[in-house]
């Protein structure tokens, strides 16, 4: 199987504020393939660390990437620091800068003159068109090694790879492919998860498997290695479905969909409809429902009742019960599911209330203590449960908690 090698350019890559997605998705584009990622880098805009960088990665992998760093401006350093590690000089190409030239024009601008140096690459590379943006990028096959060099923005980057990179080097994978499936587990913690599969998933010799925790979830990722897709995907289907009799219930997807799509599918085959009432997460359950394209079939109507006038007006909430109980409670909880359900006439509603800190706990009911109401048209309940993290975390976990309270409440009124 041939290895690759990712390294994404940019210094803004190393500040909290940016992820890079683009080796993720180069991650699972190649898997796909059947080319295994052996390394990831980040290095920032500076020429000696990226020459070495790249340098070490054409010493040890077949295929090397990177992504970032082909815009025009001085920071904008992969083009000569990509030749310089192939031992290549960079050549000014006349029909990329007239491209270049019409390109800004189509724009209804001229082009500035720094973007020449976009029109300057890889001696002996082919050039990888960009109808996206002003960044071609490049493919230099030198020796037994293969440079790629892609731009960073993703809507440039992801057709490129797509149309112009993934039918060159295809065929350098061999005869065997790579196919992944994501399993999301919710309500057990992952070494419970790993306990109660490893006996199972140790006996496929050819797929790999990673457990790992997500915020308010357990995924459990299956790589299967075959000849074919065919192969692959059988062997996966198998491995899955005794992972999913295993686990039962808290095994939610079994294709990587989300908590949110999971219950929008289940609603939308039962013909059902759904309501919420939150408190402490502020409308994200409402967020995350409709975040799902085609949720206007089943999503009805959502309130943020953040305090408790708000929940008295808009829920009827009786106010005797959040006096006697407070509004952090099973009682509360149940009251703003039933008034929600009465109110917006739906076949489900499901309502939070909790502390998600950082202040606002005490002794009896910490920071974390979220309860979840659930109410239909034959029965109302609640449950308890108390969560850790900061405050985002608190807040998305009891959104993720109430969904799958709800997805179980379905299940059980088949």
């Amino acid at each position: 199987m041939a290895s690759a090698e990712i390294i994404a350019v940019g210094s803004e890559l190393l500040t909290p504020e940016k992820t890079d997605t683009n080796s993720l998705w180069l991650t699972e584009k190649l898997n796909e393939t059947g080319i295994e990622v052996m390394l990831k880098t980040i290095v920032g805009d500076d020429e000696p660390r990226l020459l070495e960088t790249i340098q070490d990665a054409l010493k040890r992998s077949d295929i090397v990437i990177t992504t970032g760093g082909l815009g025009p401006t001085e920071d904008d350093i992969t083009r000569q620091i990509a030749a310089k590690a192939a031992g290549r000089q960079l050549v000014f190409r006349d029909d990329l800068e007239a491209d270049l030239r019409d390109r800004f024009k189509r724009w209804g601008r001229e082009m500035p003159e720094i973007n020449k140096r976009q029109a300057y690459i890889i001696e002996g590379c082919d050039v990888l068109p960009n109808p996206n943006g002003s960044a071609v990028g490049m493919l230099l096959e030198t020796g037994d090694r293969t440079l790629i060099v892609l731009p960073g923005p993703p809507r440039e980057m992801k057709p490129m790879f797509e149309n112009s990179v993934l039918p060159r080097i295809s065929g350098l994978a061999g005869t065997m492919v790579v196919r992944r499936r994501i399993l999301r587990v919710s309500g057990l913690g992952e070494s419970a998860v790993d306990s109660a599969i490893a006996p199972i998933y140790n006996e496929y010799k050819t797929v790999r498997t990673a457990i790992l925790f997500n915020k308010a979830e357990v995924e459990i990722h299956l790589y299967s290695r075959a000849e074919t897709s065919g192969a692959a995907e059988a062997v996966l289907g198998e491995l899955a479905g005794r992972i999913a009799d295993e686990l039962g219930t808290p095994l939610f997807s079994d294709n990587g969909d989300t908590m949110e799509q999971i219950v929008g599918q289940m609603l939308t085959r039962r013909g059902e409809t759904v309501s919420v009432a939150e408190s402490c997460t502020g409308g994200l359950i409402a967020k995350r429902l409709t975040d799902v394209p085609g949720s206007s079939q089943y999503f009805v109507e959502g309130a943020a009742t953040y305090s408790n006038e708000a929940k008295i007006r808009t829920l009827g909430v009786p106010r005797v019960t959040i006096e006697a109980h407070g509004a952090v409670s099973a009682e509360t909880a149940e009251a703003m599911a039933e008034g929600m359900l009465k109110k917006a006439g739906t076949d489900h509603s499901v309502a939070v209330t909790g502390i998600a800190g950082p202040d606002g706990g005490t002794d009896e009911k910490p920071v974390g203590t979220v309860f979840i109401g659930y109410a239909s048209p034959t029965v109302t309940k609640s449950v308890k449960i108390v969560l850790p993290g900061d405050r985002y975390l608190i807040r998305w976990r009891a959104s993720q908690a109430a969904l799958d309270y709800l997805r179980r409440q379905m299940l059980k009124s088949k």
